[in-house]
């Protein structure tokens, strides 16, 4: 958030804080949580782009890797195997692996929708912030679920991977995310095969998302059009708006 603040104001823009706001002057962005977000929204005039709840379930296999399914927390009580589970945008629970439905955190509304996952290892998983469909930066965020945020560079030979993976994923289902939108994927170890194959992790809101160690001036363009002036967002993403 620092570093978004700091090339914002390399730009003449005014940075506050959420409880400072009480007008703007002029167009408005926001990158922070979706409560404060969407009660800003109105107030400020800007619209929060947000890829479908279902879009990973609805992904063809060949981009997932793995079995994932959109659910609530009432399908989830039910499970009685182990099962990554997750909110597919907030973080109203902890997205962690649940060894059974009883395992969820308790007080969570049975209506609440969730996503269902089957159990795989990601050797290392990386973050990119996508403008129309093109990745304007990214950054390496995890290896073996543990936090290790490393620059992508573009001479390096998995940069390459990445793109021709994210090329193919746009192709067959990039109308289905906003113009301005964070996919991360990965690379999934699979027992049965050498090597490692791509695959999607998830998709999530630009405007919240850590930027790790992508370069700032490139994300705060995705923030800016992901979390904009309402009337300016494209007729194509008028779908993803929420609020």
């Amino acid at each position: 958030m620092e570093l978004l603040a700091v090339e914002a104001a390399r730009r003449g823009m005014a940075v506050l804080a959420a409880e400072e706001v009480s007008a703007a002057e002029g167009p408005a962005y926001w990158y922070g949580g979706p409560a404060a977000g969407a009660r800003l929204a109105g107030q400020l005039g800007w619209a929060l782009l947000e890829p479908s709840d279902d879009w990973l379930a609805e992904l063809p296999q060949e981009f997932t890797g793995r079995e994932v399914r959109a659910a609530t927390v009432l399908d989830a009580w039910t499970l009685r195997r182990p099962m990554f589970v997750k909110p597919p945008r907030d973080k109203s629970f902890t997205a962690d692996v649940y060894a059974d439905g009883s395992r969820l955190p308790a007080g969570l509304d049975p209506a609440t929708p969730v996503l269902l996952s089957e159990v795989v290892t990601f050797a290392a998983e990386y973050r990119l912030f996508l403008l129309d469909g093109q990745i304007a930066t990214g950054s390496r965020y995890a290896v073996f679920g543990r936090l290790d945020p490393h620059p992508l560079d573009r001479h390096e030979p998995i940069t390459a991977e990445i793109a021709e993976f994210v090329d193919r994923l746009v192709a067959a289902a990039g109308p289905a995310l906003p113009s301005a939108v964070v996919v991360d994927v990965g690379q999934l170890l699979d027992t049965y095969r050498p090597g490692h194959r791509w695959a999607v992790v998830e998709a999530n809101m630009a405007w919240f998302s850590h930027a790790y160690a992508a370069d700032p001036t490139r994300v705060l363009d995705v923030v800016m059009r992901a979390a904009g002036p309402r009337d300016r967002v494209k007729p194509a993403d008028l779908p993803f708006v929420r609020h």
